[in-house]
């Protein structure tokens, strides 16, 4: 049997992991991995598994169990992975080692994607042009976890860092910082800051699951985008969204969550981005979304801010082949999930979008 090599059908997976991830293993740390971090999304790899397998997930289109993939393997399970630093023969443990963004990219690929299409649009993120990192918001629970289980970083409490932390105490302690806008006072509790600060997000479109059996590859075998900003629910929020398609044995399967893309813009985008655009408009006259088409084998994207209203957004699947990139045959609809405890718009949200705003 060849070594399945997978990505699965959960955004909460960033596409293109290194071979660098783990050094060492339950039985090399005892010590280590018998202390609270076991518990850590970091360490269980949890909300993989729980997206894929319990929850509607993938499983249901493949049949494969989630133990016989590699993917439970992209976790770090040793100390070392981050810690560890070498000073000619001899290695040491470091602190700063584990703040350096090079210790998070090899994991988090799909950011890494991200500051690689904004920089190349000179529209990079404001916190990463001011010089932070990921660890100044990242750090302690988040890393190492609470010793408490979660089944998904979106699961209360399964990240702590957030945009109010730190800018609410900005407020607090720059007087002449202002967050008192007027589409804050408009929006109040009922939008997440990234629905209207995150740019785009990054997707890692069509994972073809067949050539990843077969060829064990991740690269070329899915097609990076970032022309769109879904808006969906979550924590009774509206906030900014992704999606995955994926198909295997030309059956199809799409997963929408909430996401956090760390492609943040200082200033809101404006009203008429979101309420009565295009995509809004066409939705409330009871139409489609075509947010990725396949015409004379080229891609074409939907640009601009889409509502998830179900079953309402049309997505092309493909197969992978020696010539390119082809439509799937199939013509029954895709297995439709929604994860990381996201939910689509309302009707009423959606009314609410169509209506219109002063700017």
């Amino acid at each position: 049997m060849k070594k399945m090599i997978v990505t699965l059908g959960t955004i909460v997976i960033a596409i293109g992991f290194s071979s660098m991830l783990m050094a060492g293993s339950a039985s090399d740390h005892p010590d280590c991995i018998n202390s609270f971090y076991s518990k850590s999304l970091h360490y269980t790899g949890e909300g993989m598994r729980h997206w894929y397998e319990d929850a509607g997930g993938f499983k249901q289109v493949t049949k494969i169990p989630y133990e016989q993939l590699d993917c439970k393997s992209c976790h770090v399970k040793s100390c070392d992975t981050c810690h560890a630093a070498q000073k000619r023969e001899k290695q040491y443990f470091s602190e700063r080692r584990a703040k350096e963004m090079n210790t998070c990219m090899p994991c988090h690929g799909r950011e890494g994607l991200t500051f690689k299409f904004d920089g190349e649009r000179g529209q990079m993120d404001v916190h990463i042009s001011a010089g932070m990192v990921c660890a100044d918001c990242h750090y302690r629970s988040d890393v190492h976890g609470d010793g408490r289980f979660r089944p998904s970083m979106r699961h209360t409490k399964g990240l702590r860092a957030s945009c109010e932390e730190c800018h609410v105490k900005q407020e607090r302690e720059s007087p002449e910082f202002d967050a008192d806008t007027e589409s804050h006072s408009v929006h109040g509790d009922k939008l997440a800051c990234a629905a209207c600060h995150v740019r785009s997000t990054v997707s890692c479109y069509n994972c073809h699951f067949d050539t990843f059996l077969d060829t064990g590859k991740r690269k070329g075998n899915f097609i990076p985008m970032k022309d769109w900003l879904l808006l969906i629910n979550h924590d009774d929020k509206v906030t900014s969204g992704n999606v995955q398609t994926l198909v295997y044995q030309d059956k199809k399967f799409i997963a929408y969550a909430p996401y956090f893309t760390h492609s943040i813009s200082a200033e809101g985008r404006p009203c008429d981005d979101c309420h009565q655009n295009k995509a809004v408009m066409r939705l409330q006259d009871g139409k489609k979304i075509p947010v990725v088409e396949f015409k004379n084998g080229e891609l074409q994207t939907w640009k601009g801010v889409v509502p998830v209203i179900q079953g309402k957004l049309d997505w092309v699947f493909l197969n992978r082949t020696k010539s390119g990139w082809e439509p799937v045959g199939n013509s029954a609809p895709p297995t439709e999930q929604f994860v990381a405890f996201g939910t689509p718009l309302t009707a009423d949200q959606l009314r609410s979008l169509a209506q219109e705003v002063s700017p």
